[in-house]
């Protein structure tokens, strides 16, 4: 089985390459394709500030794409199955869809890290992965935040 794992340079899509690796049988997947997609109307940089010193946008962009695949690969390496990593360019959602049936892929494992909040007002990648895929799509949602613990009553 081919399994496409998405990447948007984050900390939570690294953690969903993580994992799927936790528990999945390198065995029954013959091969990994790690996408990062460009949006050719990108305003901001591809992840968090990969891009600082660069002076061609473009360049930075797509550098940091790259450099995205590479840390999910990294994850992955010497677990078992072949990895490749590819940068596209285009809708997030729609290039990951694109991918997995151009792939024939058996799962697709993408990170969520929007809100409920945010899904609804601007939509997100995943979950327009999940509605649009023709494979099962992992979503790998964030953990529970830490909270602090409860300041203890004074007793007079």
């Amino acid at each position: 089985m081919h399994v496409i794992i998405a990447t948007d340079g984050s900390q939570q899509s690294v953690r969903a390459a993580r994992y799927l690796r936790s528990f999945a049988d390198p065995d029954a997947i013959t091969s990994i394709g790690v996408i990062a997609v460009l949006s050719p109307l990108a305003a901001v940089p591809f992840a968090g500030e990969a891009t600082k010193g660069y002076d061609d946008a473009e360049m930075s962009f797509r550098d940091a794409a790259k450099q995205a695949t590479k840390d999910a690969a990294a994850i992955l390496e010497g677990w078992g199955p072949r990895i490749t990593t590819h940068v596209r360019s285009g809708n997030a959602a729609t290039e990951i869809v694109r991918a997995a049936k151009a792939k024939d892929a058996g799962l697709i494992v993408i990170a969520s890290q929007s809100s409920r909040a945010e899904a609804v007002l601007m939509g997100s990648v995943a979950h327009k992965v999940l509605n649009n895929a023709t494979c099962p799509v992992l979503v790998v949602r964030p953990g529970a935040k830490t909270k602090k613990p409860a300041k203890a009553a004074k007793h007079k």
